[in-house]
């Protein structure tokens, strides 16, 4: 009972002694764990989550209740349990920074490149060959996985198929895709407006158990690919010739050569009615002298 009234009289000492800015920083660190409980929901991890309240709880009851030797295991568990935390939750924690990193804040801070016109012109061509070859792709019901790396590279996809640095076309992307050609089994993928390799392997989407089943290894492999990175990844069926990009972890479909190109040249190029270049060039040209009004 003393335990009880320790605490309550500890929590209503706190509670006088509260001020705005307390109440504010309760309230971004509820937005916090909300944003975490967000982020391990439906995963492994909200298992382990579960694992570690229990930890918790049982270390509270055995205190209340004055059991010694089982006090003394869980508050050492408890001890390394920050450690471990980090260790379990590596990945979720390295995609929850990847994605932060993505944001437009994120974006605007940290982009130090600019799209230059030239870069623009061979982002509009290679969107046109890429919309055409689909279509072309989709009535043939040739299979197809294409990927357009925007800002997280794709170093370890790249690497793990065949070199190529050619320019995007409808007779290139017909021959890659060609039924039992040797590139025709895996992905290619896009850097620039280039072809920079073909054949690559891409990872497998974090909760393949919920998609759905009559989706083949192409649509899991784009759905993978979109949650590990910010990529716009399409895809081809060979069963139905339909066209589907996926983005961000959400496969859209039924895209025709219009729909696709009017999708890709939102998500790709500038948007012409923001400034053109991100925060940090235009503090640079300012602090330079450069930024002409």
């Amino acid at each position: 009972m003393n335990v009880i009234k320790n605490t309550l009289s500890m929590i209503w000492s706190v509670i006088q002694t509260m001020t705005v800015l307390d109440i504010i920083d309760i309230l971004l660190m509820s937005y916090l764990v909300y944003l975490l409980i967000k982020l391990v929901r439906e995963t492994r991890a909200s298992q382990l989550i579960k694992g570690i309240f229990l930890v918790v709880l049982v270390y509270f009851l055995s205190t209340l209740i004055g059991f010694k030797s089982i006090t003394y295991v869980t508050e050492t568990i408890l001890d390394v349990g920050l450690l471990a935390i980090i260790i379990m939750f590596q990945p979720e924690i390295r995609r929850a920074l990847e994605k932060a990193g993505r944001t437009k804040l994120g974006a605007s801070l940290f982009n130090f490149t600019d799209k230059s016109d030239e870069l623009i012109q061979s982002w509009k061509k290679a969107i046109d060959a890429i919309c055409e070859s689909c279509e072309e792709l989709s009535k043939t019901k040739t299979g197809a996985l294409i990927v357009v790396e925007q800002q997280t590279r794709l170093g370890e996809q790249i690497e793990s198929g065949t070199m190529m640095n050619s320019l995007p076309s409808k007779e290139l992307f017909g021959n890659i895709f060609y039924p039992n050609t040797p590139l025709h089994d895996g992905a290619v993928i896009i850097r620039d407006g280039v072809i920079i390799a073909a054949a690559c392997f891409l990872p497998k989407p974090q909760k393949e158990e919920l998609i759905n089943k009559k989706l083949g290894s192409r649509h899991r492999a784009a759905i993978g690919m979109s949650e590990n990175s910010d990529a716009i990844v399409i895809v081809v069926s060979e069963e139905t010739g339909q066209i589907s990009v996926a983005n961000n972890g959400v496969l859209t479909r039924d895209y025709t050569r219009f729909t696709l190109n009017e999708y890709l040249h939102d998500v790709i190029l500038p948007n012409p009615q923001e400034q053109k270049n991100p925060l940090p060039v235009r503090f640079f040209k300012r602090f330079k002298g450069d930024d002409k009004k």
